[in-house]
């Protein structure tokens, strides 16, 4: 740490106007006394207001990861397929044949919160700047959201909002909304959750990088105009919330899609050449932290004139300018002599295009207004010196392991999936996903309500699969089992289609890190997220953390929301969840020992989630799909689907009401208790549908690889019946499944 005194020069260079900073002034920034002083050891002297400002977002938890990113370090991010991991806007896997897929998922938790339709709107649009910032087209968005309890007073005005939000920025930049998940839990009232992902399309050699390499280039400003909207975003979604939360409303930024796609449009117009040395996109912390990044990467220093800035209000300081988060912005550094013809093509798409300043070999970044300079701070550390707290943790208790004898027999097994099947956990999302267009762009072969979406490569036989999983009830419980399941799980719904699952993104949405028991489901999460990913050869690329997620001291149940993709060579060998046909053998691959801790059986009858999550097996995970995905490119399967919430009579409902055919169960003559049979949650479990002249042989192939594997069912009708065990029709079902969501949110 520098060990210069209060009022001493780093250069000697031309310093700012100091600012009055009192005690109240470095709180309401976000800093600690100590961070404060930190701050005065790296520049030697009083900041300036707009210096203050620089290092709170900068410093702030949602830019800096300063007190995840001594966990963060230890989680593979690395593996063959893999060209760019953590440390850029998006995460990068080869898809083979020159092509690449670009992808990432991020928060916007707070803002939605507090202004729902226009914080996940502009979620929404900023994950997408994220991935074309580095060359690549969107083809695909998806979302993971988590609202609280139905019957919440204010649950209904934020789906609407935050459904609202996603679709009219997605669909207004013509990205299809291809999958995603949607959640209630009492925990979510006063902290929702609005994650959204973005995958895109580049070509190996058309990647674009943040990193500002070379001296005495020109630094531009492209897209709208900036205004007042969202300054101090990023300091506010590194607290938590209190009683006063909508008192922080202006901090929410207003996003205008049809601008996100004129900026789309000319920066893969521009793009095309060879003008761009370096590209960021304006988001968290605004013209701060893009400057600030791009500098640091490039070993450089930026020396920027704000009266260059287009702004569209009048008066603002620099304070302002460098702290706004106004939306569709990027920054660049081009070749010198490119200017003109780069600005021809923003003309053309209508927006804004300024030279706001240059690169320099400082190593400083010195911002100007009025011919009076405003802020010159040291980039490396003002980069690279935020705190890294490695914060106390506890590790979460041991849990006992909930016996199915302990619950209440269940006289009525279809009552018990009726009520399950048409209530908030298990209900259709198809009010959600029909408000998103999930069709434009023409390549969507994988719809919203299977296991994993899928998308056309365009112009191949490609596609890429994609699914957002977390299961928060299992991460209370036990954050390590719980980490893991939040990654099989998304590789298990990848596998499901037939798709290769290749990496994973994250939202690790989590309470207080200043509280020893929060930080330790932190640390368990991600120590079981690291371990299934390595034992997957699914290594995580990208990412995004979300902390202090609380109100009033109640945090959310720890959610580690994780993104993945896959790859399929032949979207003709894709399957679905949809047994259409009759005829059909019901096959279940995996062991069923009736794991009801944490189940939603569990919470139907007593109320509640109590005791251990099922656990997971890695290596089992990984030669179940690994199997079931083989018989899929083979073609020898008509549908498959994996068992997870709600257990195997749930899975069984689903496929049933996706193709309209029923299904005649054999009845369950084990020694589990039959509730625990059909509805324990225990992992690593798929049903196949085959042909039945076929199952004999698809049954042997799959025991010989040790896996348990029996026949428990054959389609046919318009009912799910167990044999002796009573039926319920499929249009009953269909009924409280479907009509769930809109009664709830009309």
């Amino acid at each position: 740490m520098n060990e210069l005194t209060h009022g001493a020069s780093l250069d000697g260079g031309e310093h700012p106007e100091p600012v009055d900073v009192t005690d109240e002034l470095i709180a309401e920034h976000g800093l600690s006394a100590d961070e404060y002083k930190h701050l005065l050891e790296i520049i030697g002297r009083t900041p300036s207001a707009t210096e203050l400002g620089i290092f709170s977002v900068m410093w702030s938890e949602h830019c800096s990861y300063k007190s995840s990113r001594y966990h963060l370090k230890k989680l593979p991010v690395e593996g063959p397929q893999v060209i760019q991991g953590p440390g850029e806007n998006a995460g990068v896997v080869d898809l083979g044949d020159g092509q690449a897929a670009i992808f990432k998922m991020e928060s916007h938790n707070h803002p939605s919160f507090i202004e729902p339709f226009q914080g996940a709107a502009t979620g929404v649009g900023g994950i997408m700047r994220d991935v074309f910032t580095m060359g690549a087209r969107p083809i695909a968005n998806l979302n993971a959201l988590r609202f609280g309890a139905p019957e919440n007073a204010k649950t209904r005005h934020l789906v609407n909002g935050v459904v609202a939000g996603i679709a009219g920025y997605g669909n207004c930049m013509g990205v299809p909304t291809v999958g995603g998940e949607t959640n209630f839990d009492k925990r979510y009232n006063q902290n929702i959750l609005v994650n959204a992902m973005c995958i895109g399309l580049a070509d190996t050699d058309k990647i674009f990088y943040s990193a500002a390499k070379g001296v005495g280039l020109p630094v531009v400003y492209v897209g709208s105009k900036t205004g007042r909207d969202g300054i101090h975003g990023a300091t506010m979604a590194s607290a938590e919330f209190d009683d006063q939360s909508d008192e922080k409303r202006p901090t929410v930024q207003v996003g205008d899609p049809f601008t996100e796609k004129l900026l789309l449009e000319a920066c893969l117009e521009l793009m095309s050449s060879d003008a761009i040395i370096a590209i960021q996109d304006m988001g968290a912390a605004g013209l701060t932290s893009s400057s600030v990044e791009m500098a640091d990467k490039g070993g450089v220093g930026f020396d920027m004139n704000l009266d260059l800035v287009p702004q569209r209000e009048t008066g603002m300081t620099a304070y302002e300018m460098m702290l706004s988060e106004s939306q569709e912005r990027m920054l660049m550094v081009l070749k010198p002599g490119s200017e003109p013809a780069a600005k021809k093509i923003f003309d053309k798409w209508d927006l804004d295009f300024a030279v706001i300043g240059e690169t320099t070999d400082t190593g400083r970044l010195v911002v100007r207004q009025n011919g009076i300079v405003e802020a010159n701070l040291p980039v490396a550390t003002l980069a690279d010196s935020a705190p890294e707290y490695q914060r106390p943790f506890e590790k979460t208790a041991a849990q006992p392991v909930v016996a199915a004898e302990d619950l209440p027999d269940v006289e009525d097994l279809f009552s018990a999936l009726n009520s399950l099947m048409g209530g908030a956990h298990l209900c259709s999302r198809r009010w959600i996903w029909e408000q998103y267009d999930h069709m434009v762009m023409g390549d969507t072969v994988g719809r919203p309500g299977g296991d994993a979406a899928v998308v056309r490569v365009h112009g191949t036989k490609k596609g890429l699969a994609a699914a957002t999983d977390v299961t928060p009830r299992y991460c209370y419980s036990d954050p390590y089992e719980g980490g893991k399941q939040a990654v099989v799980e998304t590789w298990r719904n990848i596998t499901a289609v037939g798709a290769t699952p290749l990496a994973i993104t994250n939202c690790l949405n989590f309470g207080n890190p200043t509280r020893p028991d929060i930080m330790g489901q932190f640390v368990g999460c991600l120590e079981g997220m690291g371990d299934a990913c390595r034992a997957l050869d699914y290594p995580i690329v990208s990412g995004n953390v979300s902390l202090y997620n609380e109100t009033n001291g109640i945090g959310i149940p720890p959610t580690p929301a994780i993104g993945g993709i896959g790859l399929i060579d032949d979207h003709d060998k894709l399957t679905s969840v949809a047994l259409t046909d009759e005829g059909l053998a019901l096959i279940l691959v995996g062991e069923t020992k009736g794991h009801v801790g944490q189940s939603l059986f569990q919470e139907l009858l007593t109320g509640d989630f109590n005791g251990a999550p099922p656990p997971v097996d890695l290596a089992l995970e990984r030669r179940t799909g690994d199997a079931v995905r083989e018989l899929i490119l083979s073609g020898k399967l008509s549908a498959v689907h994996d068992v997870s919430d709600g257990g195997l009579l749930v899975a069984i409902a689903e496929m049933c009401l996706a193709g309209d055919v029923g299904v005649i169960l054999e009845p369950y003559q084990g020694q589990i208790k039959r509730e625990a049979y059909w509805f324990g949650e225990d992992q690593a479990r798929y049903l196949l549908a085959v042909p039945a002249g076929e199952a004999t042989g698809i049954i042997a192939e799959l025991s010989k690889l040790g896996l348990e594997t029996s026949q428990i069912g054959l389609s046919s009708g318009k009912e799910i019946t167990i044999k002796g065990g009573g039926s319920i029709a499929l249009q009953t079902l269909r009924t409280a499944h479907e009509g769930y969501l809109p009664n709830l949110l009309a």
